[in-house]
């Protein structure tokens, strides 16, 4: 599959758009410099108020494998695979990072999903963040420290135009466009990963 790629100059993050059928990424791969990305690193693992939620799979309750926690406004509530997600207060670490962001991809981001992979056995399955609440064309910033973690797209009704990233400590991926309508993405399993990866998906939710 052919892709679009162009740099857009910001500061020296060194963005990259990727324009693909129906969807649109721009990657930031240092969007924070190592010694500020260590330390979201640290603040969120400490701050953040983690669970390992459950879901159905066949009439069973299954672990989530990774662990989760969700921040924003009060009235953010939020559902996914079944779960129901009431958001726990934002911590002045998460709205410091979505001003941050906001700098970069302006948006009116509303709430945010924390993933805490805990190491290559943590993973996410193919799956589209296009739930009623995201509206149409949902615009998703992705913010990740720790461990670089491998990120997949395929498309949905064509499994074989296909993508891959390696999102890095201190990267920003911003997805938008008809993006989550036409394209799945994933963070597989990886048996070389034995360090601790968060990300952070910034959404807005419509009430």
């Amino acid at each position: 599959m052919q892709l679009d790629i162009f740099n857009i100059a910001n500061e020296d993050r060194g963005a990259q758009q990727f324009n693909l059928q129906n969807g649109t990424l721009i990657y930031y791969p240092h969007f924070y410099k190592a010694i500020d990305a260590d330390l979201y690193f640290d603040l969120i693992r400490a701050e953040a108020i983690w669970k390992q939620e459950t879901i159905k799979i066949y009439g069973q309750d299954v672990l989530y494998p990774r662990l989760t926690s969700w921040y924003g406004d009060n009235d953010s509530n939020y559902k996914f695979s079944g779960t129901k997600f009431a958001p726990n207060q934002w911590t002045e670490t998460l709205l410091k990072i979505r001003d941050d962001i906001n700098k970069a991809e302006p948006s009116s981001f509303n709430s945010v999903l924390l993933n805490l992979y805990r190491n290559g056995n943590d993973s996410v399955s193919w799956h589209t963040d296009a739930e009623p609440e995201l509206g149409i064309n949902p615009v998703i910033a992705s913010v990740n420290f720790g461990a670089a973690r491998k990120f997949m797209l395929r498309r949905i009704n064509d499994h074989t135009q296909k993508m891959e990233l390696i999102l890095q400590h201190g990267s920003l991926l911003v997805m938008k466009g008809e993006l989550q309508h036409h394209w799945q993405h994933q963070v597989p399993k990886s048996v070389r990963i034995t360090h601790e990866r968060i990300n952070l998906t910034y959404r807005y939710i419509n009430h």
